[in-house]
């Protein structure tokens, strides 16, 4: 709590041993509260934090054994990048030997070598990352935390680190929750995907089972990219219906919201029977396909297309979902289908 507002409400959720675990979701849904509630930083206003069932609620952050990196890397800026990796051993019990072998292990680990005499004001933005990470597991720690340590980098940048990160925790196994409003990184880098909305979380399980089946409404439209297609709509009589677009579906009569990826959309002639009616808006050219902007009554729908498709700005057409792959979400956000899961 601060003051009367609740950062995070009834967090219930176990983190496996090894796990490479991602926070995900809006900024300001509590992502960042989490973590420094894990590593000690910040006092629950209820409930237990439990490392290996001992718990540590009540623990200063430095006997918890937690490290942590953050989106702006915190280096020293007098010290070098080995005295700075140095600092995080200052208070250990390590002799000078063993220090020295640890920091050598690390310093290879992340191929940092040529950066280790110079400063922090010498060293570009990933380099400075990549010292900040030797400083916080040349520790050894129980537990590795990342608050989108990723997000201040150019795109490609992220893109390389991204693969090293998750290469580097899974040699090392260390349990990692790395914290991101990024779905692609966290589709990429985690073993599941806890993600939240309001302080509260959504759902989580592994990147196929939030992507494939998302149990919220908000989940549907916050991973994927491009994000999925939210029609509003009615089920009567064992079809769903939206202007013309009419389908068969088995989930219960009501006022409904149809889910569709943009891959699992047709475009079909103008006056197609059933067929959704639209209007393009855009194209995006991507290369290797292509994503066609349309817009039906004042939204905007997506859809993947073939890089040879073309269509003029105006120019009416039809959609038509594959029924298979339609998820239903109900009045008050929740998946209303009788199917566990999209088939893949």
């Amino acid at each position: 709590m601060y003051g009367k507002q609740s950062a995070v409400q009834g967090l219930d959720m176990e983190i496996a041993d090894g796990e490479l675990l991602v926070l995900l979701g809006p900024s300001g849904c509590g992502k960042t509260t989490t973590l420094n509630l894990i590593a000690g930083l910040d006092t629950p206003s209820s409930g237990q934090i439990l490392f290996d069932r001992r718990d540590v609620t009540a623990i200063s952050a430095y006997r918890r054994n937690v490290a942590m990196v953050f989106q702006s890397s915190l280096l020293y800026p007098h010290l070098t990048a080995l005295r700075n990796i140095e600092a995080s051993l200052r208070h250990g019990m390590l002799d000078r030997t063993a220090r020295r072998r640890r920091i050598d292990e690390v310093v290879r680990m992340l191929g940092i070598e040529l950066l280790l005499d110079k400063l922090p004001s010498q060293l570009s933005g990933g380099e400075r990352q990549r010292v900040a990470t030797a400083k916080a597991i040349v520790r050894e720690p129980d537990v590795f935390l990342l608050d989108e340590p990723l997000s201040a980098l150019d795109a490609a940048l992220r893109v390389s680190l991204r693969s090293e990160l998750v290469n580097l925790q899974k040699r090392l196994g260390t349990t990692t929750v790395f914290v991101t409003h990024d779905q692609v990184e966290a589709m990429t880098m985690g073993d599941r995907i806890a993600v939240m909305l309001d302080g509260r979380l959504e759902q989580i399980g592994t990147p196929d089972q939030i992507y494939n089946a998302p149990m919220t409404l908000f989940v549907a439209g916050f991973l994927g990219s491009p994000p999925m297609n939210l029609i509003n709509g009615e089920i009567a009589a064992g079809r769903f219906r939206s202007g013309r677009l009419s389908i068969s579906t088995t989930a219960p009569p009501g006022v409904v919201t149809l889910g569709v990826r943009p891959q699992d959309m047709v475009v079909v002639e103008p006056e197609a029977e059933d067929a959704l009616q639209v209007e393009v808006f855009a194209m995006e050219h991507l290369g290797r396909e292509s994503v066609l902007i349309a817009e039906s009554g004042g939204a905007k729908l997506r859809v993947l297309v073939p890089p040879t498709f073309t269509a003029r700005v105006g120019e009416r057409l039809g959609l038509m979902p594959v029924e298979a792959r339609c998820l239903v979400f109900g009045a008050d956000g929740q998946r209303v289908t009788d199917r566990s899961a999209v088939p893949v």
